[in-house]
């Protein structure tokens, strides 16, 4: 009762934390967005205007909801800083502190089932969740060192090694830890970059210019500059860090032999696509990137998808003899259904059920229940395609299937599921 009750209470961690997280999500890319969208947006006043003359290097007038709206830019800063400034920075903050607390509910506290497969790598629970912390701080010192670079005067150039290095990053975690874990480090990763660019440049740029107002002296356009330059590369990996968000609920992408490229070209997709909204907002309409970032999904798609085969004998049928004493080449007859019953009992019911016996379980993972005839019939393409196609049940394993099993389970359902 005592193990229930933990497991109960973590998935309402889990599930209290992931919702805060969504939403301090959302107000950090919807204020980058914004931002962004303002920044590609202004324009510049005409010449000899009151505007100019005050230092607003853009404006534009906008109307939503409440009314009539007109921001303005200032080249610099004002020529006094304004009683009330509003800062953007603890949505961003709020939304790492929250996907690092979801790391360690979902993933660190249950590495050996989570992050370690060990048909990948012989990792221990303790040597995996080091991997994944390594990779945060790694990221993080590799990307600011590469932007203080003599590259990061050179943001096309920036961009496609900082690309390179994060596929690199993909293809190194997709052999050492489980293709869930992977793909949820790399965007770690890029989350960590993101609030590091926040707190360590944006923030004390911007500290720098209100202290600087505040003693009277003319402050650096440098820190404005490098407060840009992070600002639109958080904007570029929003889209590529949401994908990542998600993709633990699409086995077909983290279980492919090459996950780390189909990982790689569904992020450049994102990227591709964000370029032309942002170029959209200044007046440029390219239509090619988003039909490249469309026809890099597609092929995605297409690469990854399931392949026609012949069907699959079961295990006793494939071995054995014929009337003529040799093996059959064809699929025999589907195993006994109590026999697929007795595998799916033992090796996924623990979890899959209404009472899951299985530790960490309170409850049956995304509400598959399989502990009667009736459920198991009613799911077997799920069972088919989790347990058969993909292989990322039972979770990393831990009930010890065998591809025998697995063969026999394919057998039962290539005939009907009977």
């Amino acid at each position: 009762m005592e193990a229930l009750l933990v497991s109960y209470g973590v998935e309402w961690a889990n599930l209290l934390v992931r919702w805060l997280h969504l939403i301090t999500g959302i107000a950090w890319i919807g204020a980058s967005f914004y931002f962004v969208w303002l920044d590609n947006s202004i324009r510049p006043p005409k010449p000899g205007s009151d505007l100019e003359k005050k230092g607003v290097s853009g404006e534009l007038w906008a109307v939503h909801g409440g009314g009539f709206y007109n921001p303005q830019k200032y080249l610099v800063a004002p020529a006094e800083l304004p009683e009330e400034l509003h800062w953007f920075k603890w949505e961003a903050y709020a939304t790492w502190i929250t996907g690092i607390a979801m790391l360690f509910i979902v993933y660190y506290f249950n590495a050996s089932a989570m992050m370690v497969d060990k048909s990948v790598a012989n990792l221990s629970g303790i040597e995996a969740v080091g991997v994944g912390i390594g990779t945060l701080v790694v990221g993080w010192i590799v990307y600011d060192l590469l932007c203080r670079s003599p590259l990061g005067k050179k943001e096309g150039l920036l961009g496609l090694v900082m690309f390179v290095f994060i596929v690199a990053v993909a293809y190194m975690l997709t052999h050492l830890l489980s293709g869930r874990a992977a793909y949820i480090h790399v965007g770690a990763m890029i989350g960590t970059i993101m609030v590091g660019n926040v707190l360590m440049v944006i923030i004390p740029g911007q500290r720098k210019l209100v202290e600087a107002m505040k003693e009277g002296k003319s402050p650096d356009p440098i820190h404005g500059r490098r407060g840009k330059q992070r600002s639109v590369h958080n904007n570029y990996f929003t889209l590529p860090i949401l994908f990542i968000m998600i993709s633990n609920h699409y086995a077909m992408t983290y279980t492919h032999p090459y996950s780390w490229l189909v990982l790689a070209a569904i992020m450049a997709a994102g990227v591709l696509i964000r370029h032309f909204f942002n170029l959209r907002h200044k007046g440029k309409v390219s239509v090619g990137y988003p039909i490249a970032g469309v026809i890099l999904l597609l092929a995605v798609a297409v690469a990854i998808a399931p392949r026609p085969a012949a069907p699959i004998a079961s295990a006793a049928a494939a071995t054995a003899p014929g009337a003529d004493g040799a093996a059959p080449a064809a699929a025999a007859a589907a195993p006994d259904f109590a026999k697929i019953q007795a595998i799916i009992t033992q090796r996924c019911a623990s979890c899959h059920s209404d009472k899951p016996t299985q530790a960490g379980f309170a409850t049956a993972p995304a509400g598959m229940m399989l502990q009667t005839p009736e459920l198991i019939h009613q799911h077997a393409a799920k069972v088919f395609q989790r347990a058969v196609q993909t292989k990322d049940m039972p979770l990393a394993n831990m009930t010890q299937m065998t591809d025998e099993e697995r063969a026999e389970v394919a057998a039962w359902f290539q005939a009907g599921a009977k």
